[in-house]
Parts: structure tokens; C-alpha cells; sequence
């Protein structure tokens, strides 16, 4: 289950959802928008990141990491994009902050002694799921975030009590959208049932025509993704995080056009070469 294409897909949604994690939230929350950049030389990918309207006086810039896998290198890899990013944009930004969405505190790095100033700091703020308290008091767009979170047993009531306080809620947001990411969840979640399983689990009807037909491109992208990591493996042996990430960010009519060339590739290397070239071109 990929979380943190769910965590980014919420967040482009709804920006605000990442500062109500946070004990001390920027005034103009509301006015940030979520992307994400590519720092060139050496190359960087960071999948999240909040900007502060171009207008502000004071301008913080926010990094955001869904990190739901064990990962023994991820500060150095976080602290490095984040300040070379924020190195190069200096002029922007009047300050910067982090923020890591952890499940629990299993999944955090176990080396962090290098870096205790800064996670001891204020600019840094490690989220831990299990620990935010009962899914029931909880703001509703921090509750879509614990509900990734649940156990099989425990996630259908949980999320048909949230489509339930959905409607009854005022929200920035339409229920059609948040009705939308509760499902997708459950559709991650639940990957050996259908659309129309989830679906009568939920208690919901398909006439919510946009949101499933949005929630089945997400499956058909999924899919398309495994059977072309499958098919990759199976002729080249495991491939590298690295090539495994540049795959993920491919366009889904890209992915399904290396779902084709690959049966033409002799090695690794024609994979690497026509990954540049696919890169070159956009």
C-alpha cells in the first residue's frame, strides 16, 4: 500500500490538513499551496512542499515527508533537498520548516544522534499517528490521515463514522471531495476487493460518478505500475530505489508505453536510457 501517494493526493485537496498537525500553525495557513519540486545537480526529488502566497511579509516554506517504511538514510536525505532547496530560493523564503508523518515511532530512523539539534528544534516537527488520540475528536482531515493507519478490522467502521460526520460537518470542502479520499483509502487498503465491494462496504452508491471515476484511474495506474516492476524484475533481477521512484513518477500513458518498450530492452541500460530520454523530452 503506497500511503504517501494518498497523504499527497490530500494534500493537493486540501493544504491545510498538514498545519493542523502542528502546535503552532502559520496565521495564512489557508493561502498555501502544496507542490512538489526537482532540484537539479545533484538531482533531488521532493514530493512535498508548501509555499506561502507570494505577497507575504514573512515567507516560511514547509517540507513535508510521508515516511511509513523504515528508511536508515532519510534525515540526510531530507535535510539535504530541504536546504539546498531552500539555498537556492533564498530570496523567497524568510524561513523554512520540516514536517515527517510517521505511523508510529517504530518506523523513524534509528540513527538520529547526528542530527539533534535540528530534531530537537522548533523547525522540525515529527508526526506520529498512533499518538494523535482518538480517531473520534480528532479534526476530520487529521482523522482521513490516522485512518491509513487502522488495521483491516478496525478501518470500515472508522471510515463510514467519517463519511457520516462528513455530511454532518461543515467543511472547506465539498463531501463529494472528502467522500472521494475515504474511499481511495479503503481501495488501498483493501486491494483484493472491487470498486463496488468497497463501495457497499461504505454504504455508498456509485451515482458519485466524478469521484470513482477519478479513484479508478488511480487503480488503473496502480496496475499499470506492478505489472511493469513485475515485468522488470522478472527479465533484470530487483531494481534500485532510485529507478524504482523515477517509474512511480511517470505519467500513466507514459508508464503504459514502457509497459511495451521493455519487451525490447536487453538490459538495465536501455531502461536507464530510455528513462533520459523520456525526461529530455518533457
Amino acid at each position: 500500500m503506497r500511503r504517501d501517494s494518498i497523504f499527497y493526493q490530500l494534500f493537493q485537496k486540501y493544504p491545510s490538513a498538514l498545519f493542523e498537525l502542528l502546535p503552532s500553525p502559520p496565521k495564512n495557513a489557508d493561502a498555501y499551496r502544496f507542490d512538489s519540486v526537482a532540484i537539479k545537480e545533484p538531482k533531488f526529488e521532493i514530493d512535498g512542499v508548501f509555499l506561502p502566497p507570494e505577497n507575504d511579509d514573512f515567507r516560511i516554506v514547509y517540507f513535508c515527508e510521508v515516511q511509513f517504511q523504515k528508511d536508515e538514510k532519510l534525515y540526510e536525505r531530507l535535510f539535504a533537498e530541504s536546504l539546498l532547496y531552500f539555498y537556492r530560493n533564498r530570496d523567497r523564503f524568510s524561513d523554512w520548516q520540516a514536517v515527517i508523518i510517521y505511523p508510529s515511532r517504530s518506523t523513524e530512523q534509528g540513527n538520529i544522534h547526528p542530527y539533534r539539534a535540528l530534531l530537537n528544534s522548533d523547525q522540525v516537527h515529527r508526526i506520529y499517528l498512533d499518538e494523535l488520540g482518538d480517531i473520534h475528536q480528532l479534526p476530520l482531515w487529521v482523522a482521513l490521515m490516522v485512518l491509513t493507519t487502522l488495521q483491516e478490522s478496525q478501518a470500515p467502521e472508522a471510515a463510514r463514522y467519517l463519511l457520516t460526520r462528513s455530511n454532518e460537518e461543515q467543511s472547506s470542502l465539498s463531501s463529494e471531495v472528502i467522500i472521494e479520499m475515504i474511499t481511495t483509502i479503503m481501495m488501498y487498503k483493501f486491494e483484493q476487493l472491487t470498486l463496488m465491494e468497497v463501495a457497499e462496504m461504505l454504504g455508498l452508491s456509485l451515482e458519485r460518478s466524478r469521484a470513482y471515476r477519478e479513484i479508478k484511474e488511480i487503480g488503473r495506474e496502480e496496475a499499470t505500475f506492478n505489472l511493469v516492476i513485475r515485468l522488470l524484475t522478472k527479465r533484470f533481477g530487483e531494481l534500485s530505489s532510485e529507478m524504482r521512484d523515477s517509474i512511480t513518477a511517470l505519467p500513466l500513458p507514459v508508464m503504459e508505453n514502457l509497459s511495451e518498450a521493455l519487451l525490447d530492452f536487453n538490459s538495465v541500460n536501455d531502461l536507464e536510457v530510455w528513462l533520459a530520454e523520456v525526461e529530455n523530452s518533457q
